[in-house]
């Protein structure tokens, strides 16, 4: 990864911007976990990616990770400003309250990703996996 010799503090940083940069890290485990999963074939990776990435996906995932003990508490107030941050647009796909939670779950991955947690950042994307996995009746690999 490149390396800028401007440090980012990611606690001061928009939850818009972190979610942002969440967003793109996710995706990016998402197709290497569906590659190395052995579904190569363009249309299925898409297919199966939406339910990883999708709003609804990823608002559940926000809901799991609050419900449980498994944040931090600085994990969990990440969440939180994800979830109230006004993103000036709206869903297309999506209500705006499960729209929330997406940004949400993709503000703590763009957090943990920035502050260079990538422990556990890794037991989260794991943990993202296995709440789809389980919903679809699949395995995480």
């Amino acid at each position: 990864m490149l390396q800028y010799d401007n440090k980012i503090d990611e606690k001061q940083l928009n939850s818009l911007a972190l979610a942002y940069m969440g967003d793109a890290v996710f995706e990016i485990y998402v197709r290497k976990h569906l590659i190395h999963s052995g579904r190569v074939r363009p249309n299925q990776l898409h297919r199966e990616a939406t339910h990883y990435v999708s709003a609804k996906a990823q608002s559940q995932m926000a809901h799991q990770f609050l419900d449980s003990s498994f944040l931090t508490d600085e994990e969990i107030a990440v969440v939180k400003r994800g979830r109230n941050a006004k993103s000036g647009s709206t869903p297309k796909n999506t209500d705006v309250q499960t729209y929330r939670y997406s940004t949400a779950f993709e503000s703590l991955v763009g957090f943990l990703y920035l502050s260079g947690q990538e422990e556990r950042l890794e037991e989260i994307i794991v943990a993202a996996f296995q709440i789809v996995e389980e919903k679809k009746g699949g395995t995480v690999k």
